[in-house]
């Protein structure tokens, strides 16, 4: 499939690259067997890029949150679901250089990955306030009550696992450490025949639901493969 013009896309990220071999390889796939390096470093770079402009956001609009909600809101915004959602806002998978005959439409894992590549190309080309200024136009960013997405997550999870017969997920210790006023307590989560996360947090709630999200995430994930 020939790739569209890339102006197009430029023209639905609101941003012009000053260079544009950032954008190709932001766009290419490791199964293209042509002269462009694929997005694999960028998304690396882009992946921490992410976390940072998400950490500073909840940082400055929820300044009455702690550590632990404001980690729950930017695992929120940060997931494959997420990322892949936001990618699909532009179409990006018709720009997408693949091997002949792949496509990737409807892959969340490849959409969240190129996302994630973008990000990092339009911080190379231009700096960090133009990135910020791109997650800023185009992701949720939503300041909801962190406790609905806890809620929701072991919830989801557990329907789930009952909808295919797996029975409830099971949840354990595996760690605590730190000092009494702040510590750090990691779980597990596991779901027979299916798996099983861990994730840590300050307290055992907010460690159980970001493990549920994390395991629910992986499963759904290899389900849309």
């Amino acid at each position: 499939m020939t790739q569209p013009p890339l102006a197009k896309l430029e023209t639905r990220l609101g941003y012009k690259f000053v260079n544009q071999s950032l954008l190709q390889q932001s766009l290419t796939h490791a199964s293209f067997s042509g002269p462009t390096v694929s997005y694999e470093r960028l998304e690396f770079l882009g992946d921490r890029v992410l976390g940072l402009l998400l950490a500073q956001y909840f940082y400055e609009h929820c300044p009455n949150d702690r550590e632990g909600a404001l980690s729950l809101r930017l695992h929120s915004e940060a997931r494959t679901a997420t990322l892949a959602m936001v990618a699909r806002k532009f179409n990006i998978a018709d720009f997408l250089q693949t091997q002949s005959g792949m496509c990737f439409a409807e892959n969340d894992n490849v959409l969240a990955d190129v996302i994630e590549s973008l990000l990092a190309a339009i911080y190379l080309d231009s700096g960090l306030d133009n990135a910020a200024a791109f997650l800023k136009a185009h992701w949720p960013l939503a300041i909801t009550t962190p406790a609905s997405f806890e809620k929701d997550a072991k919830s989801r999870l557990q329907e789930w696992a009952l909808g295919r017969g797996l029975g409830l997920p099971v949840y354990r210790q595996l760690a605590k450490s730190g000092p009494d006023h702040a510590p750090e307590m990691t779980y597990e989560v596991s779901v027979a025949n299916a798996g099983s996360k861990s994730a840590t947090g300050s307290n055992r709630k907010i460690a159980e639901q970001k493990a549920a999200a994390a395991l629910l995430e992986r499963l759904q994930a290899g389900e849309s493969i």
